[in-house]
């Protein structure tokens, strides 16, 4: 996951590379997070028939092929091809790592989700700014290539210590068929799961346009350097590390509600006041409130998890997280546009409202 986020602190590397202006940027940006968004879906309907121990195995193998096809990329074409490829294997991953948590830890599923998302902090607090200080010292390849290994090495460990889950019948999971799709689609219209899809959704419309763009404000309006734009994008993440468990943890003691509208404020206060301030230490005050947004999955995803049965957990959930993603995905490309038409801090102004509606939809969603 927090290769993914190399690609905004290498964004400059690559726009110099292959000649993009901002709007394309963004739509690169919007090829990644779609395609990772299309992949949800296979990887919930997977995990519910062959288990999670092949699928998260596979996509280490599949990150690490279209990785090397992205740093070999001739040109604008290839590399939005490859970019593609590569979000498709990162969603394999995605689902799978949070369908096997109710069955390992059913009493705690809230802080078990929350550390295993703060692990994908580590990565994106660490990934990207060593990837702009190898891209910077040598070659901006280098800023992508040095995880390949890791990648493969990976695989090799998943496959020995995640366990093997016998997969669910094959019946109770099956939604292509005429009943199986009116079960699916009746479980996903409750009020249970349209509120906190909702949320999630407009979570990550917020979550992708910041961490798509953050590192070229910094640099393009902020004036800071592409070093430590990358630190203070690593900051983001790093905060992560420690927001996500609290607010998983707040998730099984509070409960959905008031754990949603702590998270989601914190946003709306530094999206108001990013425009207005400069200054080095302003910007690290304003970072750290952005980042109690990063709590929002940790809150919603557990909930759902709990709310859909087990016999369609992973497909539902899979549907669930590609409808979000793919909604999210749009968000980067509209983002561009606007900063590519002199309106960089008015996109700011846009999410901090978008922040605000997710405090009045937590409302509405029933508490368990």
């Amino acid at each position: 996951m927090g290769v993914r986020m190399i690609y905004p602190v290498l964004l400059p590397h690559l726009r110099t590379t292959y000649d993009l202006d901002l709007t394309t940027s963004g739509f690169l940006l919007t090829v990644l997070f779609l395609a990772y968004a299309i992949g949800q879906l296979p990887s919930g309907m997977l995990a519910d028939r062959i288990g999670e121990q092949l699928i998260l195995t596979l996509s280490m193998l599949m990150s690490a092929v279209t990785l090397t096809l992205v740093v070999s990329a001739s040109s604008p074409g290839v590399l939005f091809a490859a970019t593609a490829l590569f979000g498709f294997g990162a969603a394999l991953y995605a689902v799978a790592r949070y369908t096997i948590i109710p069955q390992l830890y059913p009493d705690n599923i809230g802080t078990a989700n929350g550390v295993t998302a703060a692990s994908q902090d580590a990565g994106q607090s660490v990934l990207p700014p060593l990837a702009g200080l190898i891209a910077a010292s040598f070659i901006w390849q280098l800023g992508f290539a040095f995880t390949i290994p890791l990648f493969l090495l990976m695989a090799v460990v998943l496959w020995r210590i995640v366990p093997h889950q016998p997969s669910m019948s094959k019946d109770s999971a099956d939604t292509l068929s005429f009943e199986g799709a009116r079960y699916m689609s009746l479980v996903l219209r409750q009020p249970a799961v349209v509120y906190p899809t909702s949320v999630l959704i407009l979570g990550l419309c917020i979550w992708q346009a910041f961490t798509s763009f953050y590192p070229t404000y910094l640099v393009e309006v902020k004036g800071l350097s592409t070093t430590v734009a990358g630190i203070m994008f690593g900051l983001f993440f790093a905060l992560g590390i420690l927001i996500k468990p609290l607010s998983g943890g707040a998730y099984d003691r509070i409960g959905i509600r008031h754990s949603l509208m702590i998270v989601a404020s914190g946003p709306v206060i530094a999206f108001i006041s990013l425009p207005l301030f400069d200054g080095f230490w302003a910007l690290v005050i304003i970072t750290v409130f952005v980042s109690t947004l990063l709590g929002f999955a940790t809150i919603t995803e557990p909930y759902l998890l709990e709310t859909l049965p087990d016999d369609v957990r992973g497909t539902g959930f899979g549907i669930l997280r590609t409808i979000a993603f793919m909604i999210g995905a749009l968000s980067p490309v509209f983002f561009g546009g606007a900063a590519d038409r002199g309106f960089f801090d008015e996109a700011f102004v846009v999410l901090a409202a978008v922040a605000g509606t997710m405090v009045l939809l937590a409302i509405r969603i029933p508490e368990k």
